[in-house]
């Protein structure tokens, strides 16, 4: 049977009963400022109101570098090995398979075409199977999606995005959400992510592929915001 999962770090996130990331100021329970980013990340329920351990904090700094565990200042993001992601997406099925037109989107919870409420995003994602921090560039992102400079065009060339800004939104809202900014992820990774290559070469079959993403969250406005749900969709054959 053909299953998805979402892990922070080592600890699987059970999407199924409204668990999963929240996103919050210096510690748990603490707001993000208005138009910030946030200062740590937890697992939590869908209310944010208990903790679930802490995860891998990945933040926005410009459009192309984050600051991330164990590392200042701010970094380029093909750096970021895999193991410092915010998120592994894992897809897991009893025989090898391949996998194609991997997509991932942040929406409100409701309806996969419409963005998060509230919330303005960034995404990347990760191909550095390095253990360490380098001087060797990894093949995944060099920019981060939503952000204002990013034209859409993804670093793997037979896959192609959504231009900014979210065509949901008001002009000038650059953010990943929904329709108007759809994330694809590498083609056909294997475990680990570790056989993605150049992210759309590989054409290998496994029973499981991983996929590696960062994530970063700002509020527009004051409260919670609970209408923040991650989706992801694929073929696999």
């Amino acid at each position: 049977m053909a299953t998805i999962s979402f892990y922070a770090g080592t600890t699987a996130i059970n999407n199924l009963s409204g668990s999963g990331l929240g996103f919050f100021g210096g510690s748990f329970g603490q707001s993000v400022e208005i138009n910030a980013w946030q200062g740590s990340t937890f697992i939590t329920n869908g209310t944010g109101s208990t903790n679930g351990g802490t995860a891998n904090n990945v933040k926005y700094s410009t459009d192309t570098m984050a600051y991330a565990v164990g590392v200042v200042p701010a970094t380029g993001l093909k750096y970021i090995p895999n193991k410092y992601a915010t998120c592994n997406i894992r897809f897991t099925n009893a025989t090898a398979v391949k996998t194609q037109n991997v997509r991932m989107r942040v929406f409100d919870r409701a309806n996969k075409n419409h963005p998060a409420s509230g919330v303005v995003t960034r995404a990347f994602e990760l191909l550095n199977p390095r253990l360490t921090y380098g001087t060797v560039e990894g093949s995944g992102d060099a920019k981060w999606w939503g952000s204002s400079t990013h034209d859409g065009t993804d670093v793997f060339s037979s896959m192609q995005g959504s231009p900014n800004p979210s065509a949901r939104l008001p002009a000038g809202v650059n953010t990943v959400g929904g329709s108007g900014i759809i994330v694809p992820l590498a083609q056909s990774p294997g475990p680990s992510g570790f056989y993605a290559g150049g992210g759309n070469t590989t054409t290998n079959q496994y029973t499981q592929h991983d996929w590696y993403v960062g994530l970063s969250a700002s509020p527009d406005s004051v409260g919670s915001k609970t209408l923040y749900g991650l989706y992801v969709e694929l073929e696999y054959l």
